[in-house]
């Protein structure tokens, strides 16, 4: 089998990196990417600011590969998701080349002639991984191993407080929205309602709190499940990461301002649809009415479906990795406390096959770009057959992390990545019906 490929699914930070890794090792690798363009998902929230400064956003391998062409790699500032692409991934997915292949979205992952029941030569046989292009085309591709780095950008939560689509979600799906929103003007006089307690929801309350104070009639609604908004703002002062302290100042200067209703202790159980509007019904039974669009920005979860084939052990709970699960766990660790993950914890049943990047935490939002770069150097040693260098720790940590996710998963606690809570009096320990 070594004649044949590391395939990688998905061409953006983790994937690249793990290609970047692979090609310094003289490894032929291929990189399947659904969107047209490096970094697709990224792209998709190309209007968002990080949080992590520019030194944590780019890998050593890509960086070893880069420089020749005379790319930099800054050193100071928080790009956009739009600046992260253009003035990195973009120009190393360039680097690349050929080795990376667009509109092509994987749709399986097999061993050659066995399914997922048969023990016998499974080991033996190369991986066939099932694509199809834009156009309906299927091909198959075999691997000597398949690095999955898909992410989760295209699986979100739904707005129901109980993980399923609430009853009439699907059928309100034309006023309801899964990203975080960049143009709102055409919302401007009508009441907009956001629904999440992570980053993703506070990025889009800041936006539409800037309508408001454009547009007077303009009301958001900004719904928490949680009983508690304290850890929504995040540490100020008492957090090191200065973008994240500034994001959580505003959202709370908008709530003292009376720009943005904050509706806590709310888990919606229901969509009713009235005439133009829309009405959202509460477990408990209090409701907010009179809604023209909504954001429900309640986080995302892996899509395992081209995985069903391959033997896989994922932790029940947070649908991660299960060898990582306990370092990750969100009810434990923050960002920045989380350990580092190898080749050695990521390592499945299917030998050969790794789940990488924020895909490989679940739904644990406490993943950093560091740790999953960190992840893909120890796999793609491994796979090369440098085992002193998969087994060995090279993460550093800033003092803080950063969620890739929504950090909407205690709903009693604070968000994966809060940092300690500040002094302040909670606001809206109940629900409050909403006209």
């Amino acid at each position: 089998m070594d004649e044949l490929p590391v395939v990688i699914i998905g061409a953006g930070p983790q994937g690249l990196a793990a290609a970047a890794h692979l090609a310094e090792r003289d490894v032929d690798v291929v990189v399947l990417e659904r969107g047209e363009g490096p970094a697709a998902a990224v792209s998709e929230w190309g209007h968002v600011r990080l949080f992590s400064a520019w030194p944590e956003l780019t890998d050593t391998a890509a960086r070893r590969l880069l420089e020749p062409t005379g790319w930099s790699a800054p050193t100071s500032g928080y790009p956009t998701g739009a600046e992260w692409v253009s003035n990195y991934l973009a120009p190393l997915a360039g680097v690349l080349g050929e080795r990376v292949k667009y509109s092509t979205t994987v749709t399986g992952i097999s061993r050659q002639g066995r399914d997922k029941v048969v023990d016998g030569g499974r080991k033996s046989q190369p991986f066939t991984v099932h694509a199809m292009d834009q156009n309906g085309n299927q091909s198959r591709l075999g691997a000597r191993a398949v690095i999955d780095a898909s992410g989760t950008w295209g699986l979100p939560n739904p707005a129901g407080g109980d993980g399923f689509p609430a009853l009439g979600e699907s059928k309100a799906s034309a006023s309801i929205s899964y990203r975080i929103p960049d143009d709102v003007s055409e919302l401007a006089g009508s009441h907009v309602v956001v629904v999440g307690a992570g980053h993703s929801a506070t990025h889009a309350v800041l936006r539409l709190s800037e309508l408001v104070r454009r547009s007077p009639g303009t009301r958001v609604t900004w719904v928490l499940r949680r009983g508690s908004a304290t850890n929504v703002f995040g540490g100020g002062l008492g957090d090191e990461l200065p973008e994240r302290a500034a994001l959580g100042s505003r959202a709370r200067k908008m709530i003292d301002e009376g720009l943005v209703n904050l509706v806590t202790g709310f888990r919606v159980a229901e969509f009713r649809q009235d005439g133009d509007s829309l009405t959202i019904v509460a477990e408990g039974g209090a409701a907010v009415t009179d809604v023209a669009h909504v954001f429900a920005l309640t986080g995302f979860r892996p899509d395992t479906e081209m995985l069903r084939e391959v033997r896989t052990d994922l932790d029940p709970a947070f649908d991660a990795v299960a060898g990582i699960a306990s370092e990750i766990d969100p009810n434990i660790h923050s960002c920045g406390s989380v350990s580092a993950t190898g080749a050695r914890e990521l390592a499945q049943p299917e030998h050969g096959f790794f789940i990488v990047g924020v895909k490989s935490y679940g739904r644990a939002p406490t993943f950093l770009a560091l740790t999953g770069y960190e992840q893909v150097r120890s796999v793609t040693a491994h796979l090369a057959g440098d085992h002193e260098a998969a087994a060995r720790n090279e993460l550093v940590l800033p003092d803080t992390g950063v969620c890739g996710g929504s950090g909407d998963f205690d709903d009693n606690a604070g968000s994966c990545c809060a940092a300690p809570a500040p002094a302040v009096v909670q606001i809206g320990l109940r629900p409050i019906p909403v006209g």
